[in-house]
């Protein structure tokens, strides 16, 4: 029985699929005029490792992530560089599709874009304006009343009473209260298009109803994005879906925690900013990602270089204990076995990640112990499960060593001669020598293997 955290609900409940043995997920993706940041790569790395885990559940499972291709800050970014939306989107779409890739993050199954849905839009803006739920403003914009919606609210457990004007809503005198928001925004400049309110373009909210009901129906499974979103545009989503619709939108919402840079919320004015590609330079993809499930995705994050360094060495005792081991690809998994079955009950948890890593752990403890091959391969399958532990020792321990491999094997070599020759003075030498260089060497009865510092 898998339980997740229902954030509509505030609370943990069982899972129960609208069709059985399939789930539909529609995850809310980038707005692509810029390179991910780490914020980003959390939210990906989190709702990947929830897909894999339905898989390796046994669902059929349909992952829907959109991407924003139109929005104000990808014109104002395109008028800036001199140059057309539609280049500047393809090229971070390409970036995106880069960086995730290296993180280990799967395709979606789907991945819409906003501008090859404004049909869509536009039916539901005509059917919320049918049934009272939205107006067109004497400027050409559509709006949509928030007061008209009675549940308004219901996700983030904000009271409309509450919602002061001029703090979080922006006052537009066009609106007939402050709390409304734009659903068309009026325009004959380009990028626009034609509809029977007049030239325009969608406003934000719009586009994840009218992308996800298209795709998965008017009411789907799981729906997701960071802990950023819940408020205004999942409400929003909920309030112009359900007023269309007349049922409910997701059954279950999911959200990840926020991430923060040495304690501090990411800013750019704090200087604190770090793109997702800047981050892969610098560090093995993998350590990234395992840091990110190393606490539970709705946790708050802290990032930083030490915890990033002592993620590495954690996954160095992973790829360590299986050095020896030639795995077997097609190993099976029996869920009934003591650990597979610890683990398993940690992930149907709530994505319990930190319990389960700990329990892989616990393989690597028992493993030193008893050099037993099953207990390597089950190690490599469960980690798997969540996209973990999927290069080879060698692979991961000699990454990006500053002396060529045929350099390190030629300098083993030559200390295995001269220990043969007793001449143990030079064979610390060279020990030393290539330890400077970040090389750590470690003698076994089958011979010297080596791996980086």
């Amino acid at each position: 029985m898998m339980k997740i955290f229902n954030s509509l609900n505030k609370q943990k409940e069982q899972f129960i699929p609208i069709e059985q043995g399939k789930v539909k997920i529609y995850v809310c993706g980038q707005t692509v005029y810029d390179y991910c940041h780490l914020g980003h790569a959390r939210k990906a790395v989190v709702f990947d490792m929830i897909r894999r885990w339905f898989i390796n559940s046994g669902y059929q499972t349909t992952f829907v992530e959109n991407i924003t291709d139109i929005d104000d800050k990808i014109i104002n970014r395109a008028k800036e560089n001199g140059e057309s939306i539609y280049t500047l989107t393809e090229r971070f779409i390409d970036f995106m599709h880069e960086d995730f890739a290296r993180l280990g993050i799967m395709k979606p199954d789907i991945e819409p874009r906003a501008t090859k849905y404004i049909p869509q839009m536009l039916n539901l803006i005509k059917g919320l304006i049918n049934k009272g739920f939205a107006y067109q403003a004497k400027n050409g914009d559509i709006y949509y009343r928030v007061r008209q919606f009675e549940s308004y609210g219901k996700l983030s457990g904000k009271s409309i009473n509450d919602l002061r004007a001029g703090e979080r809503v922006q006052v537009d005198l066009n609106k007939e209260d402050p709390l409304d928001f734009v659903l068309w925004k009026a325009s004959s400049e380009e990028p626009c298009w034609d509809s029977e309110f007049g030239y325009g373009r969608p406003g934000w909210h719009i586009e994840c109803s009218a992308m996800s009901e298209e795709i998965l129906g008017k009411n789907f499974d799981i729906h997701g994005g960071g802990q950023d979103l819940q408020f205004p545009h999942h409400e929003n989503e909920i309030a112009q879906s359900e007023a269309h619709n007349s049922c409910k939108f997701a059954n279950y919402w999911l959200h990840n925690g926020f991430l923060n840079i040495n304690d501090e919320k990411m800013s750019k004015s704090l200087g604190n900013f770090f793109t997702l590609r800047d981050v892969l330079n610098e560090y093995n993809p993998e350590v990234i990602r395992f840091f990110m499930l190393k606490t539970h995705y709705r946790s708050p994050l802290n990032f930083s270089h030490d915890s990033l360094m002592d993620t590495k060495n954690s996954l160095n005792r992973f790829y360590q204990a299986l050095r020896k081991y030639n795995l077997t690809e097609d190993y099976l998994i029996d869920w009934n076995s003591q650990f597979a079955r610890k683990f398993k009950e940690a992930m149907d948890d709530d994505f319990n990640t930190p319990l389960a890593i700990s329990i892989l752990f616990e393989i690597v403890t028992e493993l030193n112990k008893t050099d037993n091959v099953d207990l390597a391969n089950l190690l490599k399958k469960l980690a798997g499960t969540i996209g973990l532990i999927t290069s080879t020792s060698e692979n991961f321990l000699q990454a990006d060593c500053a002396l060529a491999e045929s350099e390190i094997e030629q300098l083993i070599i030559s200390r295995k001669i001269a220990k043969q020759n007793k001449d143990f003075k030079l064979a610390d030498q060279i020990r030393a020598d290539l330890l400077a260089n970040g090389i750590i060497l470690e003698d076994n009865k089958d011979g010297t293997v080596w791996r980086k510092s």
